[in-house]
């Protein structure tokens, strides 16, 4: 079993790692720091010694540098499970938010899942299998206040998303939005918010990890996970 996982240093990302740590799995993971990517590639082969860890330190906002990254999960094999899970959220207004805003997060919360995608599809539907899931948020579903341009790459990530999974029926390669509500990882951090008013990172990655165990005939298109009280 070969698997990607993109924002893979930490929070959810790591969770997912975590969950699909299974012997003789071959877990490729990526993130734009460096130094904590290391660390937690070295936990998780410790934690987990009959799983093989490698990981690669990229920018998701650069294209070139995800296509880069494709060509090097290539190398492994043809991934079974591919998690575009990178992201990062700057609340903020259309009319005011800071100029070139919308660039940043559009290469990172939406383009690098396109790039990534397109660099591993060709010998994925040549194999005619895989799952890739593709992160969204609930910020996908509807506008809020302060959403702004993360908002609008989260939009553009579900569209993405089932455009995908459309054109890639035919090939037996299954493609799965998931929409999670507030999950506490370290951009809470400081926040105020009670630790247990909002969700966990593995409670994410159970239900991508239950999605990812079912038939070959069986495809769970979306996933909305909110915490139990709603959304903040």
């Amino acid at each position: 079993m070969l698997i990607v996982i993109t924002g893979a240093s930490r929070g959810i990302g790591k969770a997912f790692a975590e969950i699909f740590a299974e012997p003789d799995a071959v877990i490729l993971l990526a993130a734009k720091n460096e130094e904590t990517l290391a660390v937690t590639c070295a936990e998780l082969s410790k934690q987990y010694p009959e799983t093989k860890f490698h990981s690669k330190n990229i920018d998701a906002a650069r294209p070139e540098e995800m296509k880069a990254f494709g060509n090097w999960c290539l190398q492994f094999g043809v991934p079974d499970i591919v998690i575009n899970n990178v992201g990062f959220f700057v609340p903020g207004s259309i009319a005011t938010e800071k100029e070139g805003l919308i660039d940043d997060m559009l290469n990172t919360n939406f383009r690098s899942a396109y790039e990534l995608s397109r660099t591993l599809l060709p010998a994925m539907k040549a194999k005619k299998a895989g799952h890739i899931f593709n992160i969204c948020s609930i910020a996908s579903l509807h506008a809020y206040a302060n959403g702004g341009s993360y908002s609008i790459s989260k939009f553009a990530m579900l569209g993405f998303s089932k455009n995908l999974r459309e054109e890639l029926k035919p090939f037996n390669i299954k493609v799965t939005s998931v929409m999670p509500g507030a999950v506490y990882t370290d951009s809470w951090n400081g926040s105020g918010v009670d630790e247990n008013r909002i969700m966990k990172p593995s409670d994410i990655a159970q239900m991508v990890h239950a999605a990812a165990k079912l038939s070959p005939q069986a495809c769970v298109e979306e996933i909305v996970i909110r915490p139990q009280l709603g959304d903040l």
